[in-house]
């Protein structure tokens, strides 16, 4: 019979055990091929990044914040900009879950209202 030495972590202490009495730890079971078609759906969907239109910033400061943050020309800025305030609203990034955070967190330390969401 073959002797193998085992550690115990609670106490620290080593004993000598026939190796047929130490077990190997099961199998993982592998998730269904169905759910892992769903969760690479649903991590497909980008995220969005979205500014919302508010009583107090001037248009021209929205503008220079897209500029400033995320590299816009001119003309995208104040396209975008316009969107704000006339539909309410406008997407300005898209991305991962991580650099929407990111980018929320720019905008609001810039003083605008903007929120994140799944693209749909």
């Amino acid at each position: 019979m073959a002797v193998g030495t085992i550690t115990l972590a609670a106490d620290r202490t080593t004993q000598t055990v026939p190796r047929s009495s130490v077990r190997a730890a099961a199998p993982q079971a592998t998730p269904d091929t169905r759910m892992i078609e769903n969760v690479r759906e649903f991590e497909d969907k980008p995220w969005v990044t979205v500014v919302w239109d508010d009583p107090v910033n001037l248009m021209h400061y929205v503008t220079f914040i897209f500029q400033k943050l995320f590299g816009y020309s001119k003309a995208k800025a104040t396209e975008l900009m316009m969107q704000v305030h006339q539909e309410g609203k406008a997407v300005v990034t898209s991305g991962s879950r991580d650099k929407m955070e990111h980018d929320v967190r720019r905008l609001h330390a810039a003083g605008l209202w903007a929120t994140m969401q799944r693209d749909t």
